[in-house]
C-alpha cells in the first residue's frame, strides 16, 4: 500500500498571555527563536508529514507573517472563541486535500521530536485515535475545598497527554461535525472529543521534553534547557562554481541583486554564494547535497531564486532540533567587486536562515589572475556551516 498521506493542524490561535510579555506566548522567544516557528520548523522539516495547516487569531496575522518568514505552510486560517473551534477550522481547510492522517499540535510546545512524530503517525495508522502521554511518578492526592487531603489515587492507570495528537482524518474530522450540531465546543483537547464520538483512544509513549509553554516560569526553564541541549557541534563546508555567460546586467550573489556587465550561467539563479551554503549545511546533517534535494534535470528549479534551497536546509536542521551557530562563505573573483555588497549579502543571508547577521560572514578574494576564476571566467564560493544539535539527535 502506498504510504498514508499525512497532514498536521498547527493550532496557535490562543492569546497565552499568563506567560506574561506583550506578545501571545507562542510569539515569544526562547533562546532567540519565536515558539510558533520552531514547531512549524520541526513539522515541516519532517519527512513524513506532507501538509502543515496553521490556524491563528486574526489580530496575530503581523505577527504571524514576521515569525514565518521564509517558511512554506498552507495559508493561515483563522481560528474561532475556543481551541476546539479552531482546531474544527483547520480541519475543515483541510479536507478538499483529503489526507489520510492527521496530527493536531499545539504551537506552545515546541520541543517535539522527529521520533515523538514517527510514533504518533505510527500509532494513528494503526488506530482511530492516538495521543502522547507520560506516566505519573509523584504521589496523587485529592483535596478538598480547605486543602485538607481527602484521598490518594492510583497512579498506574494515569498519563499526562500532550499533543500531538494523532487521527484519522475523516473520522476526526465527522467528530467535530458532530459536536458542532449538537452545540458542544468546550471539550479540553481532540481526544476527549474522539472518545465521546466513539471512537478508541490510544496512548502511545510521549516525551519529557515536549513541555507546553504556558508561564513565565517555563519560558525561563525552556531558556535554560535550551542552552544545556546542544552539545553536538557540527561543522559541514560547501563549494560552488558558476561560469558567466554572454551579456546580462547582473549577478545573485548572497540572495542580493549585484550589478555586472555579465551574467552567471546556471539552472537556477546561479547563485554560487547560497549554493554552497546550503550544502554546506545539508553536509552538517549529513542529509546530501543541493543536486540530491533540487535536481537540475527538474524544470521547477529552471531560473528559481536560491533563497529556498538555504531555507530547506536550515529547516532541516531546525526539524533536528538545531540551531545555526555561524555561516561563513568566502567568495574568489575578480569582478564584480564584493566590499560594497557585503553587508547586505550579510543580511539576505541572516534573513533566510532566521539567525542574527553577527553569526553571517562574508569574505572576498581573488587567485592572483591564476586560472580560470583569475581570467574572470566565472565565480566561485567556499562555505562553512557550524551548527548545533541536541545530543541523541540521530538516535
Amino acid at each position: 500500500m502506498p504510504p498514508a498521506k499525512v497532514a498536521a493542524v498547527l493550532v496557535a490561535a490562543g492569546r497565552g498571555m499568563r506567560a506574561g510579555g506583550d506578545v501571545p506566548k507562542q510569539y515569544r522567544q526562547v533562546a532567540g527563536r519565536p515558539v510558533l516557528r520552531m514547531a512549524l520548523e520541526r513539522l515541516l522539516g519532517h519527512p513524513r508529514v506532507a501538509l502543515v495547516q496553521p490556524v491563528i487569531h486574526p489580530d496575530d496575522r503581523p505577527l504571524y507573517a514576521d515569525v514565518t518568514a521564509g517558511l512554506a505552510p498552507l495559508p493561515a486560517v483563522e481560528g474561532g472563541g475556543t481551541r476546539q473551534e479552531s482546531v474544527r477550522a483547520g480541519l475543515e481547510a483541510l479536507a478538499a486535500l483529503k489526507p489520510d492522517i492527521v496530527l493536531v499540535h499545539d504551537a506552545a510546545r515546541p520541543f517535539l521530536s522527529g521520533r515523538l512524530i514517527d510514533r504518533a503517525i505510527e500509532t494513528a495508522a494503526a488506530a482511530a485515535a492516538a495521543v502522547p502521554g507520560l506516566p505519573i511518578f509523584d504521589a496523587v492526592k485529592t483535596v478538598d475545598a480547605q486543602g485538607r487531603v481527602t484521598g490518594s489515587v492510583d497512579r498506574a492507570a494515569l498519563r499526562t497527554v500532550q499533543t500531538p495528537q494523532a487521527f484519522a482524518f475523516e473520522r476526526l474530522l465527522q467528530a467535530h461535525r458532530l459536536a458542532e450540531a449538537a452545540d458542544l465546543r468546550d471539550f479540553p483537547d481532540d481526544a476527549a472529543l474522539a472518545a465521546w464520538a466513539g471512537l478508541p483512544v490510544s496512548v502511545f509513549e510521549g516525551e519529557p521534553e515536549n513541555v507546553k509553554l504556558t508561564t513565565e516560569e517555563d519560558f525561563k526553564r525552556a531558556e535554560r534547557t535550551a542552552l544545556l541541549r546542544h552539545t553536538d557541534t557540527r561543522t559541514g563546508t560547501g563549494f560552488d562554481v558558476h561560469a558567466f555567460g554572454e551579456g546580462g546586467d547582473h549577478v545573485m550573489l548572497g540572495g542580493v541583486r549585484i550589478p555586472h556587465d555579465r551574467t552567471l550561467k546556471g539552472h537556477s539563479d546561479a547563485d554560487v554564494v547560497l549554493h554552497a551554503l546550503t550544502d554546506a549545511v545539508l553536509g552538517a546533517v549529513a542529509e546530501g547535497d543541493i543536486g540530491e534535494h533540487f535536481p537540475p534535470s527538474d524544470a521547477r528549479w529552471r531560473g528559481a531564486a536560491s533563497d529556498q534551497f538555504l531555507a530547506f536546509a536550515v529547516a532541516r536542521v531546525r526539524a533536528r532540533g538545531g540551531v545555526i551557530a555561524l555561516l561563513d562563505v568566502t567568495l574568489l573573483c575578480e569582478a564584480p567587486r564584493i566590499g560594497p555588497h557585503r553587508e547586505a549579502m550579510r543580511a539576505r543571508i541572516a534573513e533566510i536562515a532566521q539567525i542574527p547577521v553577527s553569526r553571517v560572514a562574508v569574505k572576498a578574494t581573488t587567485t592572483e589572475r591564476l586560472g580560470f576564476l583569475g581570467r574572470g571566467e566565472g565565480i566561485a564560493a567556499l562555505a562553512t556551516a557550524t551548527i548545533r544539535l541536541p545530543e541523541g539527535s540521530d538516535d
